[in-house]
């Protein structure tokens, strides 16, 4: 069956922004020390695709044995987010990631991101391309809960689906919903899906090829 529907995730797969958030989580606990700092940016670069809310609870709440509320995890977003949304902006864009969108009408468009759903849509106006995509679909719910939500809402099989990421979360999303995958090779994903034979690419330049590939 045709690949009609194409789930985007956003950072190092449209946009070279992956080093943004990793500086941004080192800055926000370098007062804890340069160790504890380095600890967070460890763990952040190995769950890159989970959402910042989770780390949040396992940063400040396990490591920092702090009182996790619903507010404090709203003040720490807040602050993260003032940190990175002007970064993402004027990040450069995943080569060929442009061209691939401007060419690629027959395809139906959604973002599904580790960035706040109220965060990626501002960010994704910012940058010209909200018009690219149906719709952008964030954090705080996870990555499979959108995935599984598109195929019910837009009554999708799930072998005309698929999803283009760079973390194993966005690996995991696909496979638990059934559809294929497509991995952005980056340096950090080299290091993580070592194992990985499935659907690859360098960058965007090679999108239309490997879609025609898999359509047979």
């Amino acid at each position: 069956m045709k690949k009609k529907y194409l789930l985007f995730d956003f950072d190092g797969v449209l946009a070279e922004s992956v080093d943004i958030k990793t500086e941004a989580f080192r800055k926000m606990y370098m007062s804890y020390g340069e160790e504890f700092a380095q600890r967070v940016v460890d763990f952040h670069v190995a769950n890159g695709g989970v959402s910042r809310y989770e780390k949040f609870k396992i940063f400040n709440g396990q490591w920092l044995g702090e009182e996790i509320t619903s507010k404090k995890i709203d003040d720490l977003a807040n602050i993260f987010s003032n940190l990175v949304v002007d970064g993402v902006v004027n990040a450069e864009e995943v080569k060929g990631a442009k061209e691939f969108l401007d060419s690629s009408s027959e395809y139906v468009k959604f973002i599904i991101t580790g960035t706040p759903t109220v965060e990626i849509k501002p960010i994704l106006k910012k940058r010209g391309m909200n018009h690219y995509f149906k719709e952008a679909f964030g954090s705080p719910e996870k990555k499979g809960f959108w995935v599984k939500y598109i195929l019910k809402m837009e009554n999708i099989k799930p072998d005309e689906c698929v999803f283009i990421g760079d973390a194993l979360a966005d690996y995991n999303a696909a496979t638990e919903n059934n559809i294929d995958f497509i991995l952005r090779e980056t340096d950090l994903a080299a290091k993580l899906f070592k194992d990985y034979k499935g659907y690859a690419l360098k960058d965007m330049t090679g999108m239309h090829a490997l879609l025609n590939k898999m359509n047979g």
